[in-house]
C-alpha cells in the first residue's frame, strides 16, 4: 500500500509523540491544520501531527462524482454507510503510515489515531484491529464502522486502547444516538470510552479542544 500525502507539523525538533488525524468526506489534509495550535500546551513533548489525504473517488451520495473520501458512502441511511472494502483499503493505509512513523523513532505506543466523522469511522475500524496497541484513538462526531465484525476482528492490545469519543447533540450528518451506540458497543467489548457531548452539530468547538487537550496531556503524563 502507498503512503497518501499528508500536511505534517512538528512542535519541535525529534517528534516523540505522533498524532495521526484523519479528515471527513470532501475535506483534506489541511481541514485540521489549524488545531495544532489551539490543542497543544506548553509543556507537552515534540510531537508530530501528520493529516494524510483521503484518496479521490467517486462517491455515490455526491451523484458519483469525484471527491476526497476514505470510503464510499452509498446510502442517506447512516447503518448503510460504510463501504467495507472502501474502509478495509482505509485501514491499510493508516498501517502503511503507522509504519512510517515506526521507522522515524515514534512507536505505536507513542501515537494517538485521530479522525472526525469518517476519518473517525476509520481511526476506530484500524485502532480496534491492532496487534500493537495505540497510546490512544480519538473519534469525533462519528460512529463504528464494520461492527458486526469488530468482537471478532478486535485484539486484546485494540481492546486496550483507551479512546476519546465526542459528538454534537445537534449533529445533522451522524445522528448523536448512532454515536451513543457506537460507544455502548466499545464498552461492551471492554473499551476505556471518554465521552463527551456538546451542543454543536456536525462540527468541532472550543470546550472539545480543551476536553481532547486534558485527555491527550493524562496520555502524555502516564507514558512518563
Amino acid at each position: 500500500m502507498s503512503l497518501p500525502d499528508c500536511v505534517e507539523r512538528q512542535t519541535g525538533a525529534s517528534p516523540e509523540w505522533t498524532l495521526l488525524w484523519l479528515h471527513g468526506l470532501g475535506a483534506d489534509g489541511h481541514d485540521f491544520e489549524p488545531i495544532v495550535p489551539e490543542l497543544v500546551r506548553p509543556g507537552w513533548p515534540a510531537l508530530r501531527f501528520v493529516f494524510p489525504h483521503a484518496p479521490v473517488r467517486p462517491v455515490t451520495i455526491n451523484g458519483g462524482l469525484p471527491m476526497r473520501a476514505w470510503y464510499d458512502i452509498r446510502d442517506l441511511s447512516i447503518e448503510q454507510r460504510a463501504d467495507e472494502a472502501g474502509v478495509r483499503e482505509s485501514m491499510a493505509r493508516v498501517e502503511a503510515l503507522l509504519a512510517r512513523e515506526a521507522e522515524r523513532g515514534v512507536p505505536a505506543s507513542r501515537v494517538v489515531l485521530a479522525g472526525f466523522s469518517q476519518g473517525g469511522a476509520v481511526a476506530l475500524a484500524a485502532g480496534l484491529r491492532r496487534e500493537a496497541g495505540l497510546a490512544g484513538i480519538v473519534a469525533l462526531s462519528t460512529y463504528l464502522p464494520l461492527a458486526a465484525s469488530t468482537a471478532a476482528e478486535s485484539t486484546p492490545a485494540g481492546r486496550a486502547t483507551p479512546v476519546f469519543m465526542a459528538h454534537g447533540l445537534h449533529d445533522p450528518v451522524v445522528p448523536y444516538a448512532l454515536g451513543e451506540r457506537s460507544r455502548d458497543v466499545l464498552r461492551h467489548l471492554g473499551l476505556s470510552v471518554d465521552w463527551h457531548r456538546y451542543p454543536m452539530p456536525h462540527s468541532v468547538c472550543a470546550e472539545e479542544v480543551r476536553d481532547l487537550g486534558d485527555w491527550l496531556q493524562a496520555r502524555f503524563d502516564r507514558a512518563g
